[in-house]
């Protein structure tokens, strides 16, 4: 396999939100775990801005001068959990960014079979004209239309194992079919989107996959979600490129949800994504979302690219069939994936 290659820029640091939990610290503690194992042989790299016309691929311009004007205004509250400052601006650009010449990494320039963008703010609460939930910019679907756009690839898969639903990726592809959308989250917990009934509409029906669980629920659960529905789903679905939106909060030592995910969850879960990226023999880019417990975060980010990008291909996990994911994949199999009446 050819060097993996992470894409990171200190403007994530500029993103100044004072004591809230999405803070600078996340990035600091990420990266030093990191240079700790010498960036685990990953090929690390300055990312760009995102070009304005990678971004008003999804979000209006008017959505993207809001956020400017703000900053320059010298930063401010745009709802009671996301906040902006001076420097937010330059460091949103740059996690879109990073997150688009990922895609360019792994589908045109080198094609490199696992890239990853680790950035601040976060993403996949953003949706076309609204930021909310520590996020500015949507920069996993922003990376997807890219692929879709630019890079010659035909359908995207976007796999988000962050606790909280992405609402904003739902929503943006929600009546798409070139891009198949799966969620493992925590149910009830903000956002309040991602029941198991929101499977798209139109063009997009079937194409939104909501796997909701609820708090309490550890690897058993979902490890069994990812290895006996997302995977085999991944396989249905024969995508061009898989996008891992990875957030780390679904951790037993998270602070902002209930779930009881642990280190080696976390492991396991990348094997599984890893694995399916290799035997669909595409590539895989891995963009930051949350996780808030900075131990935590260090670890399992590091786990995950560890897992992902090592020169031997990982072997799945052998992971019990849990009822959680029984029912799932038997609800997929009898309305829109009946390949999944097999697994």
């Amino acid at each position: 396999m050819s060097t993996p290659v992470l894409l990171r820029h200190p403007s994530s640091l500029d993103h100044d939100t004072g004591g809230h939990p999405e803070s600078p610290r996340r990035i600091v503690a990420i990266e030093r775990a990191l240079e700790q194992r010498d960036w685990l042989g990953f090929d690390v790299r300055l990312s760009k801005p995102a070009a304005r016309a990678s971004i008003e691929a999804l979000h209006p311009p008017r959505h993207i001068d809001r956020i400017e004007a703000l900053c320059a205004r010298g930063g401010g509250m745009i709802d009671m959990d996301t906040v902006v400052s001076p420097g937010s601006c330059v460091a949103a650009h740059h996690a879109a960014g990073g997150a688009v010449q990922m895609v360019d990494v792994l589908l045109a320039d080198e094609r490199a079979g696992i890239a990853a963008s680790l950035h601040r703010p976060p993403g996949h609460h953003a949706e076309a004209e609204r930021a909310m939930g520590f996020c500015l910019l949507n920069n996993v679907a922003i990376a997807a239309q890219h692929a879709l756009d630019a890079c010659g690839a035909q359908r995207v898969m976007i796999f988000d194992w962050d606790v909280h639903h992405g609402n904003g990726t739902n929503a943006l592809f929600a009546q798409r079919d070139d891009v198949l959308f799966c969620s493992i989250h925590q149910s009830p917990l903000y956002p309040g989107t991602g029941p198991a009934s929101d499977v798209g509409r139109g063009a997009g029906e079937g194409y939104a996959v909501n796997l909701p669980v609820p708090g309490g629920s550890g690897d058993a659960v979902w490890c069994s979600l990812v290895e006996h529905v997302v995977a085999p789903l991944g396989r249905a679905y024969r995508p061009d490129l898989l996008l891992l939106s990875a957030g780390y909060d679904a951790h037993a030592d998270d602070p902002l949800a209930g779930c009881e995910v642990s280190d080696d969850g976390y492991r396991a879960m990348a094997a599984s994504v890893r694995a399916l990226a290799d035997e669909l023999a595409i590539p895989l880019g891995i963009v930051l979302e949350g996780g808030y417990d900075l131990g935590a975060l260090a670890r399992c980010v590091t786990l995950t690219l560890e897992t992902a990008g090592a020169a031997e291909p990982p072997v799945a996990p052998d992971v019990a069939v849990h009822p959680l994911a029984e029912q799932a994949a038997t609800r997929l199999a009898e309305s829109y994936w009946p390949a999944l009446a097999g697994d």
